[in-house]
């Protein structure tokens, strides 16, 4: 029998995604070895983290600021704004240092299975800074599965007849698969042969 607060903390950590109960405790076992020089800082970082961090009002992306800092950055190019479904696949595309505009998070991606309709996603938001901003191109960085490919081909009904031009990544991405899990060169030719939705 393990104490109970090391049973809690297991669990809490066994609830990150890509850990099982087995490295939940290998990683537990590891910050208690370690108490003394870890553990302060990861506590001191969490508080920090949970009392600072906020969601960007423009873009949904997670910062200390918002407008978050790509948001308000001099050096982004503030004509081209990229579709993404969630943040994790915002930050595989800047980790490739291949894009340099603006993002728009949707939160997700429609799915009838799932009951996830437009008005769950935040598409008013992107149709509204669109109307609002001289965008000249909207990549729509999707998923390459079938609720991804749905969500493209949706917003490129939406913004049809609009003066942009509506780009998707090139399918050097496989069906199926996801930014967060890409290469950072798979994802940086998939973002230089972006090509038009028909």
């Amino acid at each position: 029998m393990q104490n109970q607060d090391i049973d809690r903390l297991i669990k809490m950590i066994a609830k990150l995604p890509g850990l099982g109960q087995k490295s939940a405790k290998r990683s537990v076992l590891h910050l208690l070895q370690n108490r003394e020089t870890l553990l302060p800082s990861l506590v001191s970082a969490l508080q920090n983290l949970h009392d600072k961090i906020r969601t960007c009002e423009i873009c949904g992306n997670f910062d200390t600021a918002s407008p978050c800092h790509i948001c308000t950055s001099e050096s982004r190019k503030k004509t081209t704004v990229c579709v993404v479904e969630n943040v994790a696949d915002l930050w595989a595309i800047e980790r490739t240092g291949a894009y340099s505009g603006l993002y728009h998070i949707l939160g997700g991606s429609l799915s009838a299975l799932d009951g996830v309709q437009p008005s769950d996603l935040n598409i008013e938001s992107l149709i509204k800074r669109l109307d609002d901003y001289d965008f000249e191109e909207v990549i729509l960085a999707l998923k390459a599965t079938v609720d991804g490919q749905t969500t493209a081909h949706y917003l490129a009904d939406r913004l049809e007849g609009r003066n942009l031009r509506i780009s998707k990544l090139a399918h050097g991405m496989p069906m199926g698969g996801e930014l967060d899990y890409m290469d950072d060169g798979t994802i940086t030719l998939a973002l230089k042969a972006r090509q038009n939705l028909e």
